[in-house]
């Protein structure tokens, strides 16, 4: 396979000691194996990718349409005969076209330890925050008459910048967190395929169950 990649869920964090005795901090994910669900080609689909299905969840909370998608046959609903599987989510990855076919299994012992992989993931949700959470103001200092201020922006703007107006990009307070993150150059500790975990050094974004998308090299 010419791009590694697999889907879990974010568990704990833990650490790990290596050979040298140096100790390093570490996510646990677990990543059961995923089935691929869809080729996609240059000439039919105008990019080359294939389409992962990854979890389980129930049967009956498949719309038709996605039963006809999933069909072993790949054609119409069957009434819920001879699914692929009832997964929990779909996910791409534009490897080169060839290297799997419908129906294929990848396991997490695509990946070995030392492998540099990157991961993606939906951030933790922190709610409507202020400049110092958000952005890092050191705030004001509580002198000259100031109190209760510690926390405040400071000017946004006036007649004599940007023509009295707020220009766009201007860093204030707002909801924060729930965003897309891609954080690269982890490294891959364990993997142990028995249990369908692999530990990857470092922080992983987003709170414990999160979705999370590996990809190496």
């Amino acid at each position: 396979m010419a791009t590694k990649f697999i889907i879990g869920t974010k568990g704990r964090m833990t650490q790990v000691f290596d050979d040298a005795g140096a100790v390093h901090a570490a996510t646990i994910v677990s990543a059961a194996p995923l089935t691929v669900t869809q080729v996609k080609s240059v000439e039919k689909d105008g990019y080359a990718a294939v389409q992962l299905g990854m979890g389980v969840r129930k049967e009956k909370n498949l719309s038709n349409a996605v039963k006809g998608h999933l069909s072993a046959k790949g054609g119409s609903a069957s009434g819920g005969k001879d699914l692929l599987g009832a997964f929990r989510c779909l996910r791409e990855s534009r490897i080169i076209e060839g290297d799997v076919k419908r129906g294929d299994k990848i396991e997490i012992s695509v990946f070995a330890p030392g492998d540099t992989v990157e991961v993606s993931a939906i951030s933790k949700g922190k709610g409507f925050q202020g400049v110092v959470k958000r952005h890092g103001f050191s705030g004001g200092p509580r002198s000259h008459g100031q109190k209760n201020k510690e926390r405040a922006p400071g000017s946004i703007g006036g007649g004599g910048r940007a023509g009295g107006r707020v220009v766009k990009g201007m860093r204030m307070a707002g909801r924060m967190g729930g965003n897309r993150v891609t954080v690269k150059n982890l490294r891959v500790l364990q993997v142990d395929p028995d249990t369908n975990t692999i530990l990857i050094s470092g922080a992983v974004p987003g709170r414990p169950g999160t979705l999370v998308e590996i990809r190496g090299n």
